[in-house]
């Protein structure tokens, strides 16, 4: 399992920002596309420009936990789980910049089986014959519990691998610039040969 500290530190505490937090961070300016040249467009320029607005109109297709892993069963991925309460502003700040963020939703569409899990949801789930459900002395679903390795913060992005092993939880707020390095290191199997801080060097040196 790659040690959550690694990535935690390579990117700066300061960038992973809790919901207990009361102020959000400012949202990024939106880029402006440079208006196209006057004349008519190649068949090269014609599918760039499909693939451009096909990134553009790209979605997470989010799934359940147990349908990701029947998935999973046909076409092994790697797993992305967002942890989160209904009552975590920080949750909803991702939901609505983060995770609509065009390539954010290319990266992980292409790489990952993206699951959405509330940490204090009352259904039961059964995962390979074992059933987990909501602690009232917890105040957390036993599930989330595991993932988060019993460190309830929100939200918090896990990685598992493609036989649903742990590969890291990440707490906090995430930006799409941020989540997407994360989503890079682990979607394209970089954390098979080198560390989080070794790949952010190799990045920034390319």
């Amino acid at each position: 399992m790659i040690k959550r500290t690694a990535i935690l530190s390579a990117l700066g505490v300061a960038l992973l920002t809790g919901c207990n937090t009361s102020t959000p961070p400012a949202a990024s300016p939106d880029t402006t596309a440079a208006e196209a040249p006057a004349g008519s467009a190649t068949a090269s320029e014609t599918a760039t420009t499909q693939d451009a607005e096909a990134s553009k109109s790209a979605k997470i297709q989010w799934l359940s936990i147990e349908e990701a892993a029947a998935r999973m069963k046909e076409e092994p991925r790697k797993v992305v789980i967002d942890v989160y309460t209904d009552w975590c502003g920080w949750c909803k700040k991702m939901d609505k910049s983060t995770f609509t963020d065009p390539e954010v939703a290319q990266l992980v569409n292409d790489h990952f089986y993206a699951v959405k899990l509330d940490a204090e949801g009352k259904e039961p789930i059964t995962l390979n014959g074992q059933t987990f459900s909501f602690k009232p002395a917890y105040k957390s679903h036993e599930l989330a519990v595991a993932l988060l390795q019993g460190q309830m913060s929100f939200p918090t992005t896990v990685y598992l691998d493609e036989n649903m092993n742990m590969l890291a939880p990440v707490p906090g707020y995430l930006d799409a610039k941020n989540f997407s390095r994360i989503l890079r290191y682990f979607g394209e199997n970089h954390h098979q040969k080198m560390n989080f801080q070794e790949y952010e060097k190799q990045a920034k040196g390319n």
